[in-house]
């Protein structure tokens, strides 16, 4: 997400081909139509809720009780063994857009050899992970889209350790609710744990087959085609599991917690 970054042009005819045939394919589940179909209107919502929306205060709180009411359906909706569309390598975004809460020229850069991420919460070997120490592990690579929240996608090709391997391999609680996130240019997230734990949640090192440079999120981001762009940090310095809602940069300000594309 970004306040800064827009984008350029609008998605080529490709692009809105593919964008919308992966929205067509979410909403064709039954699930899905059932719950469009039943779903409350704002003008229902507002006598549910005792809310004018008239009210600046009120309508305030009716906002946020509609949002929380979007996370819990968008988590009930959510299916950790379905997998985002793929794509070929021929078709990755070149170049792949630059997309912070700040302009290029305010990208920070850590040297590796200062850079260890640091776990707490509900894990049960908190020592801090090298860059080295990740690289050492097995990895893997995906071309998937990322969907930023403006309007416009692309498609990178990401590389690194599979997030739910690196979760068991530090004893992380994995019935707990939430993996939050601090990052080293202020940014903060977390997020759900069966998004967490879904298969093509990446620990993500390299792009493009090289390691992560600095507009990318060096050292380490966290990769999610099941989530729209501002849910993927960047520039990670710490991770923690916990029961307590972490909140983030965005969802603070009012942005949907769950973040599901």
């Amino acid at each position: 997400m970004s306040r800064l970054i827009r984008p350029h042009g609008g998605l080529s005819l490709r692009d809105q081909v593919a964008l919308l045939r992966e929205s067509r394919a979410l909403l064709e589940q039954p699930s899905r139509r059932q719950f469009l179909r039943g779903a409350v209107t704002l003008g229902g919502l507002s006598l549910l809720t005792g809310c004018s929306v008239t009210d600046g205060a009120s309508a305030e709180q009716l906002l946020e009780k509609v949002s929380r009411l979007n996370d819990q359906a968008q988590g009930w909706l959510f299916d950790p063994e379905r997998l985002a569309p793929t794509y070929a390598e021929a078709e990755i975004t070149r170049p792949f857009p630059f997309n912070a809460f700040y302009d290029r020229d305010s990208i920070q850069t850590v040297a590796e050899d200062d850079w260890e991420l640091e776990l707490s919460g509900m894990i049960r070997n908190t020592r801090a992970w090298s860059i080295n120490e990740l690289r050492a592990l097995p990895q893997q690579e995906q071309i998937t889209r990322h969907i930023c929240v403006e309007g416009w996608s692309a498609i990178g090709r990401w590389g690194g350790v599979r997030f739910s391997d690196f979760l068991q391999r530090i004893g992380a609680d994995t019935t707990a609710k939430y993996v939050g996130f601090k990052c080293f240019d202020d940014y903060y997230t977390s997020i759900d744990m069966a998004t967490a734990l879904h298969p093509q949640t990446l620990l993500t090192l390299t792009y493009d087959g090289q390691p992560l440079p600095p507009e990318y999120g060096h050292p380490v981001k966290l990769r999610m085609p099941t989530k729209l762009g501002y849910k993927n940090p960047k520039y990670i310095e710490a991770m923690f599991v916990t029961n307590a809602y972490p909140g983030g940069y965005w969802e603070d300000m009012g942005y949907n917690w769950f973040g599901g594309s």
